[in-house]
């Protein structure tokens, strides 16, 4: 299911909040991800003690369901690459309350990346047909796994039965025939969603929506006067943002603090960096706290 929230007002940026849920035993963290909007990556690193295909019947599975909005305007879709996830900020009608719609997706590999940057939607297409790339086709066959040169609307078709078509030439935002990859690093550049998330965001965009291609690992964003922090993993899209250098860290607190104060325990920035368990924490001290009395 897709999460849909109020927008908070200007100097608001959390959203939603960390729940679980009990897994039965038929279940794999796969299945609940996908029942409660996240994907792979984010359930597991959320759950890194539970077994991913097998976490047991009555394991407790914490849903990392709150998300620090990213440092990018709030209007069309923004795409935050680190975090393998989608925003979308519909128009709302007057007297209407405006809203955020968050989807998880897949992104390109390290050999493939994302682009980043502004671009928008330039067309959108149902049941489409994929005429993969050459470069994409030498890369299958050099795998044993040729493809042909079209491949027609259906259920071998990996872009699914929704695309939209970016103003980048050869990019998509686009559905799959492999649901269970949502959430990973996959991809041949495209942005890929669940199935059910593709359709429901074909039929609320238009052409010419734009689209914000950034790269923020670690969000930085105020919550009832308290500044947090989330932190991913950085996969390598942005070449200024490389695994383990905790500069970015330090950027996006100094850019979320330019106009309001906060103490901030500092100590701890590194351990929830490393950590980059996709889940928001407050890193900034009340007047009545100290540094050892915070909690981990």
């Amino acid at each position: 299911m897709a999460r849909t929230f109020v927008l908070p007002p200007d100097g608001t940026d959390v959203i939603g909040s960390v729940d679980y849920v009990y897994a039965k035993y038929e279940d794999t963290l796969v299945d609940i991800a996908r029942e409660w909007g996240l994907g792979y990556e984010e359930i597991v690193r959320a759950n890194s003690d539970l077994d991913p295909w097998l976490p047991g019947a009555g394991a407790k599975v914490i849903l990392p369901t709150q998300y620090v909005l990213p440092q990018a305007p709030r209007e069309g879709i923004v795409v935050n690459i680190s975090e393998m996830r989608l925003y979308y900020y519909p128009e709302s009608g007057e007297n209407e309350l405006r809203q955020v719609v968050t989807y998880p997706i897949s992104v390109g590999r390290v050999d493939w990346m994302t682009p980043l940057g502004l671009t928008k939607i330039v067309k959108k297409r149902k049941d489409p047909t994929w005429r993969p790339p050459a470069s994409i086709r030498q890369e299958h066959a050099a795998n044993g796994d040729p493809l042909p040169e079209v491949v027609p609307p259906g259920p071998d078709n990996p872009l699914g039965k929704f695309a939209l078509n970016l103003g980048i030439p050869g990019y998509l935002i686009h559905g799959t025939n492999r649901p269970a990859g949502v959430g990973m690093q996959v991809t041949h550049g495209c942005i890929r969603l669940y199935p059910e998330n593709i359709e429901t965001l074909f039929k609320s965009v238009d052409v010419g929506v734009k689209v914000r291609l950034v790269d923020q690992p670690y969000k930085v964003g105020w919550l009832n006067g308290e500044l947090y922090l989330e932190a991913h993993e950085a996969l390598g899209q942005d070449p200024d943002i490389a695994r383990g250098n905790k500069t970015p860290v330090v950027k996006a607190i100094i850019a979320a603090t330019r106009e309001r104060e906060a103490n901030i325990e500092w100590a701890r920035l590194g351990l929830i960096a490393d950590r980059a368990d996709g889940m928001p924490v407050k890193i900034s001290l009340s007047s009545i706290e100290k540094p050892d009395e915070v909690a981990m």
